[in-house]
């Protein structure tokens, strides 16, 4: 007998990871593998990939779906519709704290049937890189006061006494 279906974990994860950000006074960010299916401003994307602010300053009719990730955003100056299939967000995390998680992807091949298992979706916690993944910023965020992202690595917290 075959076990029911049942849908992707990655969404769910996203979304409490997202709330998690959220409470902690965190501004989340999601890491995003760009390909055909993704709808973002290209210029923005470097090496195959974005990272993209989504807290709720810097987007607006942000929703977290089974299925995609949809927003609007400024860059440049410019209002953009941002849609993001689940299946490529590789990652999302605290910008404060690097702390979030990561993701595989998804191939168009594998569809959402094949990885909605938890043993194939491997999840892993953590600490993000930030320094291995660039950052492009909406508008939004900068009018708030966030800095523009660092194009070096940065600096580590020292507690002093």
């Amino acid at each position: 007998m075959q076990a029911p279906a049942t849908t992707s974990t990655r969404p769910y994860l996203v979304r409490a990871m997202y709330d998690w950000c959220v409470d902690n006074n965190c501004t989340p960010f999601i890491v995003v593998q760009v390909d055909g299916s993704v709808r973002v401003p290209q210029e923005f994307v470097q090496n195959g990939e974005i990272v993209l602010n989504v807290s709720l300053g810097a987007t607006s009719s942000l929703s977290l779906g089974n299925d995609y990730i949809e927003f609007k955003a400024r860059f440049g100056g410019v209002a953009r519709e941002i849609c993001v299939p689940l299946g490529r967000v590789s990652a999302i995390y605290a910008r404060e704290n690097g702390q979030g998680m990561t993701f595989p992807l998804e191939s168009a091949s594998e569809g959402e049937a094949t990885s909605n298992r938890l043993g194939k979706l491997q999840v892993t916690t953590g600490v993000v890189d930030t320094k291995a993944v660039g950052t492009a910023s909406s508008d939004d965020a900068a009018k708030e006061g966030d800095p523009k992202p660092p194009t070096t690595p940065r600096p580590s917290l020292t507690r002093v006494k």
